[in-house]
């Protein structure tokens, strides 16, 4: 993850996490953020129920295990939140939290999420073979690949894995350009 201004010490990290709690505290646990999330399924806690894990005071349990890696930032749950939270802004705050806080875990994680946003800012959406590219250089790892190769020739074998195209390059540039104004991170 990107370095943060401010030195990391438990009590900006208490502050941080206030900060969150008060983004998510108006939250009515109606479960739309969780119905809406194209990555639920794959969270060990959903988001709704992240957001009570942490107005109950379980912040390390959550920042240990990190359900929020798991957000691909398509801002879904806050556009159809009743309430309107700001619920993207508090799953980036978690994960810049967690990669300070626990940097060993969060490593392979951040990395992965960084390179994730950098492929869709530079394309306009996910080009597999880019992105699995950028992020095995970013780990520095020759065998990490290894890991992958057997999904990745069954996604091949079923047409899943795309060539990469510049079809929408640059597309979501002014969004990205929009939020980086206005000081957030998507």
């Amino acid at each position: 993850m990107r370095n943060e201004q401010t030195p990391f010490t438990l009590d900006t990290a208490q502050r941080e996490l206030e900060a969150i709690r008060e983004m998510v505290r108006p939250c009515m646990q109606c479960g739309t953020c969780t119905a809406s999330c194209p990555n639920a399924f794959a969270m060990k806690d959903p988001p709704r129920t992240l957001w009570r894990l942490l107005l109950l005071g379980f912040e390390e349990e959550v920042l240990a295990h990190g359900p929020f890696w798991m957000c691909s930032s398509c801002y879904t749950c806050a556009l159809r939140c009743p309430r309107g939270l700001p619920l993207t802004e508090a799953m980036a705050a978690l994960r810049r939290l967690a990669a300070r806080r626990f940097p060993r875990t969060a490593g392979r994680n951040a990395a992965f999420y960084e390179t994730f946003m950098d492929n869709v800012r530079r394309y306009g959406r996910v080009q597999e073979t880019a992105l699995m590219t950028s992020y095995f250089l970013a780990m520095k790892n020759p065998f990490l690949p290894l890991e992958y190769a057997p999904l990745g020739l069954r996604m091949l074998g079923k047409g899943k894995l795309h060539g990469p195209s510049a079809a929408q390059k640059g597309e979501l540039q002014p969004l990205f350009d929009k939020a980086a104004h206005k000081g957030e991170r998507p």
